[in-house]
């Protein structure tokens, strides 16, 4: 949680924190709890967002030892590396929950399990792997327990509690020759009005289930499709070019244009205005269907197909999985 956090009732705040998790299970009866020597005073008025508790809940994932015992520790800053794949594409979640206290002075979270559902729904979809639903909860109410003192004495008021989720691995890119992909208009990189067109880390982080999806069907990208033509996108994380002989029988390289959904990548800007010099073949950017691709392969028009980031440069495509069929 930060200072810029969205706003929502006004409370005093304690702060939860978890590293990307595995199927492996941590358990609140190994919570390890160090209290802060130095404990902050109280402010009577504060802005959202600016005040937090003494303590925060952390647990550690490593991929050699799996889960560490749960650990509340005094409010610090977290260190993070530079490339960890949370700040470079958005694999990160949180959930926002409040605890309050009732006029017999008990504190309650208010249905705190339906967070915890959520939580574990965000997880999934974000790739980042399941969790014990009440063990999380218990580590929770332990952290409210252990800063009870900053639950507000008041009936407008309460602690607000911010569980979040972070992938702190380090990115990494793909190498590959003769590229498979596995295309399917079940799933959407961007649309019309989004943030398909910026480089920005949410575009890549809601990518990742269908990545998954696509090494299942034996391919190790996504072509994504777009509207009820099944407009061809990108593929993977890069643009995409089509060499072939079009409907009019001309020789031509086409990509998509850039109408909000694509991003302006440097490479390709450089690949359109190579080819535009040499003058060998038309050089357009225009909408390509699936049908199309399907019906230029059936017809052996397709001369080759690849990809441009700055990451791969040029990187062919070798086949695409598509309503079943390989083309």
């Amino acid at each position: 949680m930060s200072q810029h956090s969205p706003p929502v009732a006004p409370g005093r705040h304690s702060t939860l924190y978890c590293r990307q998790l595995d199927s492996s299970k941590f358990m609140a009866a190994d919570l390890v709890i160090q209290l802060s020597s130095t404990p902050k005073t109280k402010p009577d008025v504060f802005d959202f967002g600016s005040v937090f508790t003494d303590h925060m809940l952390t647990i550690e994932w490593t991929v050699t030892e799996g889960w560490q015992a749960p650990l509340i520790k005094p409010f610090e800053n977290l260190s993070l590396h530079p490339a960890c794949s949370s700040l470079h594409y958005g694999i990160q979640l949180f959930e926002g929950m409040k605890a309050y206290r009732g006029d017999d002075d008990r504190l309650r979270l208010f249905r705190p399990m339906l967070n915890m559902n959520r939580m574990s729904n965000s997880a999934k979809r974000a790739c980042l792997p399941a969790f014990d639903q009440a063990e999380l909860l218990e580590c929770i109410r332990r952290l409210v327990e252990t800063d009870q003192e900053w639950v507000p004495h008041s009936d407008s008021a309460a602690l607000y509690i911010r569980p979040t989720f972070i992938s702190t691995e380090a990115g990494s890119y793909f190498n590959a020759e003769g590229l498979s992909l596995w295309a399917d208009p079940k799933y959407t990189r961007a649309w019309k009005g989004g943030t398909g067109d910026c480089k920005m880390g949410g575009n890549y982080a809601c990518s990742l289930l269908a990545q998954y999806k696509a090494v299942d069907y034996g391919c190790q990208q996504v072509l994504w499709l777009y509207g009820e033509d099944h407009q061809i996108t990108e593929a993977g994380t890069m643009n995409i070019f089509l060499h072939w002989i079009n409907e009019d029988g001309e020789e031509e390289l086409a990509t998509p244009p850039l109408d909000g959904i694509i991003l302006p990548g440097v490479t390709r800007q450089s690949i359109l205005e190579l080819t535009r010099k040499w003058g060998e073949f038309k050089v357009t950017e225009s909408y390509l269907t699936m049908s199309q691709l399907c019906s230029a392969v059936e017809e052996q028009r397709v001369k080759e197909m690849f990809g441009s980031g700055t990451a791969c440069m040029i990187c062919p495509i070798g086949n695409i999985v598509y309503q079943g069929e390989i083309s």
